[in-house]
Parts: C-alpha cells; sequence; structure tokens
C-alpha cells in the first residue's frame, strides 16, 4: 500500500462498484439524510452527491459504510493489523535480533508511524480570507437539529503546555459565515487541550480537515492511548507516513492531502448554546453550551469534495467504522491484561453502553478486577453495562453472552454497581451531562488454577480461614462462597399472566425476558421480577417503538434507554451498612421516560418527497 488521499480512495470504490453518483439536484437539509439511510440499511454503496442544492461542491457520504469499503480503504482486513500489532510488541518485549528479524516487515509499517514534512499541498491550492462557510453543502440531519453540523470534520490541536498533538473528530453546528460549535466530550484529547489552555487564559488554535484521507479518519475514530498521535498512528493504516504541510495562518502543520482545512481558534471563557443534534444512541442530545470555533481562513483544492456523516439509529456508517477500530485495537489491551481473551463494544447499543469481555482467570474474581481496571481506561471508562465471560465464550455473540448469563449469574455476589461516576456526554439516562452511573455483570463461572482456587468453594475451608461459619459473619453471607443458584427447570410462563399491561414478549437463550409496555415499565419490570419466571435470570421492559423481532433494535432498545442507579431492580435486596445484596432476578427498565430527548424520526414530507423521486436518484 502506499498513502491515498480521499479522492484516490472515491475512484477505488467507483472502480470496484461500491460508489454511486446522484447527478440529480439534492437539498442538504434532511433530504441527502434519507436517500443515505435507505441506501445505508438495503447495503447500497457510497453516495457522491454532485449537485447540492446552494452548495458549491459535492458531497461525500458513506464511503466506509461496509465490511468490503473498510477493506479497500486499509488494504487488508483490520483485524490483521490488530494481530501484527500485538506480534510484534510480544516479539520486541524484550527485542530480540532474531525475533525482530522475522518481524521485519511489521516494523517496516511501524516506521511509518511519522509525518512527511511538504512545501507545497493540494490542501493550499485556495486560500479564503475571510472565509464563506455558507459555500459548503453542510447537512441538517435530522427535523428537530439546532441548525446544520459538519458530522465528519477532523480536528487538530496542541497542548499549549507540552506541544503534544491530538486529532479528533468532534461535531460542529456551523452558526454563520465563520463561527460554529465545537462539541468538545470528555475523555477526549482535544477537550482537554482546551482545557489547559482556557485555564491559562489562551485561545486554541484548531484546525479542522473536511475531507481527510481513508486512513487518517479511522485513526482520529480510534480510541487511542492517551498521548499516541492519530496522525502519526495512521501512517500504520495507510502503509506510509502522512504528509503535512504548514498551516496558512496557525503555528502548526495540517495534512498536505486533505479536501479542505478551516483554520482557527478556540477562545477561553466563550461558550453558545449547541444543540439539539441527533446522535448515534438514536435519540437528540439537548442543547447545551459549548466553546466556540472562529474560523479566520479556509484552504482548500481547486476542486474539494465535502465529506460528510449521517448520525442516528443504528445501524449507520459508524458500525462499519466503529468495528473496524476495535478490531485494530482491541489485541492490545492484552499487553496490559494478559488474562483478556477479547473485547467488544456493541454498536447496537452506541458502543460505550453495552462492553463484553472475555477472560481466562487465574484466579478467583479476577475478571472483576479487570472489569474495574477497563473501566478506568480511556474511552473504556465512558462504558455504561460491562459483561465478563469465560475466555471460550463468543463475545460478539448476544445471544451466547446471554446464555453465559443464564448459566452463571448469581446476583448476590456477581453484581456490581457504580452510581455516580463520568458517563458519556451524548447519554441522556441519568438526567446529567457527563454523569451517570455503571454496572458490572460478571457471568464468568468462577473457574480458575489449581493454585489459586476459588474461595468458598469448600465451607469448611471458610471456617478454618476465619473461625467461624458464614452464618455466623452476619449477613448477607453467600460473597465468594458456593455455586450459581440453581436454575429452574420449570417452562417459562406467559408473561402476561402477571401483568395484563405487557403488550409483546420475546425470550433469549430462556435466560432474558424482554417485555413491551405502553407505560408503567418500572411497575410491570417490579411485578416481573418478583413472580415465578422459571429459569429468566434478566427481564427488560421496552417501549412500543422496539421491534422485538429485530435483534439490533431490541439491543438498542434495552441498552441505550435505562440508568443503572435509577432503573434496575432484583427481585430481593437487602443492605448491611453501606453493602447492598441483591437476590433473584434482574430488571430492567429500559421504556421511554419523560425527560428523555426525543427519538429520531424523518419529517413525513421529506420521506414522501423521497419516496417520489427515488428514480432520479439511479439507485435502483
Amino acid at each position: 500500500m502506499s498513502r491515498r488521499d480521499l479522492r484516490t480512495f472515491v475512484r477505488e470504490l467507483e472502480s470496484a462498484g461500491e460508489l454511486h453518483r446522484v447527478q440529480a439536484e439534492v437539498d442538504a437539509e434532511l433530504e441527502i439524510t434519507e436517500i443515505a439511510g435507505r441506501s445505508m440499511r438495503s447495503g447500497g454503496p457510497a453516495l457522491l452527491f454532485e449537485n447540492v442544492r446552494g452548495a458549491s461542491y459535492p458531497l461525500l457520504i458513506n464511503p466506509l459504510g461496509s465490511e468490503r469499503r473498510i477493506e479497500i480503504a486499509l488494504g487488508r482486513e483490520p483485524e490483521s493489523i490488530g494481530a501484527m500489532l500485538l506480534d510484534l510488541a510480544h516479539r520486541a518485549n524484550p527485542p530480540k535480533p532474531k525475533a525482530l528479524w522475522e518481524a521485519r516487515s511489521s516494523i517496516f509499517e511501524v516506521l511509518s508511524m511519522r509525518t512527511r514534512r511538504m512545501r507545497n499541498a493540494p490542501a493550499q491550492e485556495v486560500v479564503e480570507s475571510p472565509p464563506d462557510l455558507s459555500e459548503l453543502p453542510v447537512q441538517t440531519t435530522w427535523p428537530g437539529d439546532g441548525g446544520p453540523f459538519m458530522t465528519f470534520a477532523v480536528a487538530i490541536t496542541h497542548d499549549p503546555l507540552t506541544g503534544e498533538r491530538n486529532t479528533g473528530l468532534y461535531r460542529l453546528q456551523v452558526f454563520d459565515k465563520t463561527t460554529t460549535g465545537m462539541h468538545w466530550q470528555i475523555v477526549r484529547g482535544c477537550g482537554n487541550h482546551y482545557a489547559r489552555a482556557e485555564a491559562l487564559g489562551r485561545p486554541l488554535e484548531t484546525a479542522v480537515i473536511v475531507g481527510a484521507d481513508p486512513a487518517l479518519l479511522l485513526s482520529a475514530i480510534a480510541a487511542l492511548p492517551e498521548g499516541m498521535d492519530e496522525i502519526a498512528f495512521s501512517g500504520i493504516l495507510a502503509g506510509g507516513p502522512c504528509p503535512m504541510v504548514r498551516a496558512k495562518t496557525l503555528s502548526m502543520d495540517v495534512p498536505a492531502n486533505a479536501e479542505m482545512v478551516l483554520e482557527g481558534t478556540v477562545a477561553p471563557g466563550e461558550r453558545r448554546m449547541e444543540g439539539p443534534f441527533g446522535d448515534h444512541f438514536g435519540h437528540y442530545s439537548h442543547a447545551a453550551p459549548f466553546p466556540v470555533f472562529e474560523v479566520s481562513a479556509v484552504t482548500r483544492r481547486r476542486d474539494p469534495i465535502y465529506l460528510s456523516a449521517v448520525v442516528g439509529l443504528p445501524p449507520q456508517e459508524d458500525k462499519y467504522i466503529g468495528n473496524a477500530t476495535q478490531e485494530i485495537l482491541g489485541p492490545l489491551i492484552k499487553l496490559i491484561h494478559p488474562e483478556i481473551e477479547e473485547v467488544w463494544a456493541y454498536f447496537e447499543a452506541g458502543f460505550h453502553n453495552l462492553l463484553v469481555v472475555s477472560v481466562r482467570q487465574r484466579f478467583y474474581k479476577e475478571a472483576v478486577k479487570t472489569a474495574l481496571a477497563l473501566l478506568g481506561t480511556g474511552q473504556l471508562s465512558l462504558t455504561k453495562c460491562l459483561v465478563l465471560v469465560d475466555a471460550d465464550v463468543p463475545v460478539r455473540d448476544f445471544d451466547a453472552v446471554v446464555r453465559a448469563i443464564g448459566e452463571n449469574f448469581d446476583p448476590d455476589r456477581d453484581y456490581l454497581l457504580l452510581p455516580g461516576v463520568p458517563l458519556d456526554t451524548l447519554d441522556f439516562t441519568s438526567y446529567r451531562m457527563n454523569l451517570g452511573s455503571k454496572m458490572v455483570i460478571d457471568a464468568t463461572t468462577g473457574e480458575t488454577s489449581a493454585l489459586h482456587g476459588r474461595p468458598g468453594a469448600d465451607r469448611e475451608a471458610v471456617v478454618e480461614a476465619f473461625g467461624a461459619r458464614p452464618a455466623d459473619l452476619g449477613e448477607p453471607a453467600t460473597y465468594g462462597v458456593g455455586e450459581p443458584a440453581p436454575r429452574s427447570s420449570a417452562r417459562i410462563p406467559d408473561p402476561r399472566t402477571l401483568d395484563g399491561r405487557i403488550e409483546e414478549f420475546t425470550v433469549v437463550e430462556d435466560t432474558m425476558l424482554i417485555v413491551k409496555v405502553a407505560e408503567a415499565g418500572s411497575e410491570v419490570v417490579a411485578t416481573l421480577v418478583r413472580g415465578d419466571l422459571g429459569p429468566i435470570r434478566l427481564v427488560a421492559a421496552v417501549s412500543c417503538d422496539v421491534d422485538l423481532h429485530d435483534r439490533e433494535n431490541l439491543i438498542w432498545g434495552v441498552f441505550t434507554r435505562f440508568d443503572c442507579a435509577r432503573d434496575v431492580v432484583f427481585s430481593r435486596s437487602e443492605t448491611r451498612g453501606p453493602w447492598t445484596t441483591n437476590y433473584g432476578v434482574l430488571g430492567i427498565d429500559a421504556t421511554f421516560k419523560p425527560g428523555y430527548p426525543d427519538r429520531l424520526e424523518m419529517d413525513p414530507d421529506v420521506v414522501a418527497r423521497v419516496d417520489s423521486r427515488w428514480a432520479e436518484y439511479g439507485l435502483d
């Protein structure tokens, strides 16, 4: 592979039958969203809209919206990159000449983690100062959005003290010809740079790349360890260093092969209401005050391509982008946690809401130790629900994970609640931005090595160790003792006999009962967890807009609409001081609640317009 720019990637997609040019005039306000969404859901190609009403440039969307297009972007399968990086790390620790020689091809790829300085660059063929953002085909993606948003723009900043560079993806609401919002989020490098600059009373120089090459796009989105340079890392993905050029009005370098670069600053202390905005949780995020990006100049190619994306109810393009970055970086977690077999975040739940980790335990409850470490690591710290399973459980198979919960989970010792902790900025379930709760479900068997056996398996050993029987230690007395509670072999009853408000239900692996209700979700869940449900271990109530027969939609409906501390109940709970012990069935009220932002729905008039014009787009 050699480094390619975005337009080269577009030509490759077109040659592979993975891109369609739409020549009919389209509107960037809502119409493109509806067209791109339909194409995405049907497995359609990337789309290049060549005639966007009122705009000077074409708009590209969904270029990374399939596994095949990801492989074209990387020149290989993403998991092969993850395997290569992990293998090289093992060979180089400690470095052995023979091992390094055997890994020489990988070393050459790692040497691509540098940049190459250029004097002249395609990204600076035209310099516009003062700039005019109204010329760009910026989308308004959903009817309730606060305005037009740039959704696939890559921001570059430097730490004002150390000079360390960070590159990340942030949405930008366009306010006028020279001003946008800057949606810095927590646990994001550029936001940390801004916080430091603001504390110093300085504006933060910021470059925003509109139309980066595919390797840089994937690298900017990836959850790299804090301090690792995304632009440098993109060299591994691209097979060559990123060409850079000095910005025209900023004291930093910018990608020379970009389609367009917005140069400007984010002033300290300045805030402006940004949003609402339809995000990847399938709802609108509430309007809130965010910093303001003042654009001083725009540099671009003579004929730039504007890159955009639809953010909304999964699946969208970010499904394939997020899964690819997991394939690349997931294996590296084993360098810090060798007990981990695999980690997988579910795109259906917006990635951060459901993480499954398989662990090969060396001592009892090592998996929980691992979970606590992951919940304090980088962007994994934004995880809301973390499920632990044994090493032989396929973490990407939701049914297999649920089956493991049914076989191994006992809430009196396998449930951990963490209230009042940092949460994804976009999560709305706690009613407080950046703050919420997390839970850990330990569905491992507890099997360990002979050296570090499971404590409590032999009750006499407990007596010998503590000089007392468990009952003498006070309640609760089951922690770390005994086998999982036995599961009933009784047939699963119809839950509607327990509560007539249930409209529909489904069962996953004789373990998880999901019921659809129109109202009173918390009451229904409380009734069910106290009833006779046979082998059921989990109950979730969802609202009527969730399709129980669509597994992707079902996972979305359960895991995006509950707060762990507020909406989870058990058949019975007891407290002794600060220690809460839970028993029986775990219930989740995942229904839509007052105060939640609206679910994303397209304007019916736009749907009708796209229906009537579909043949004009040439997508049949």
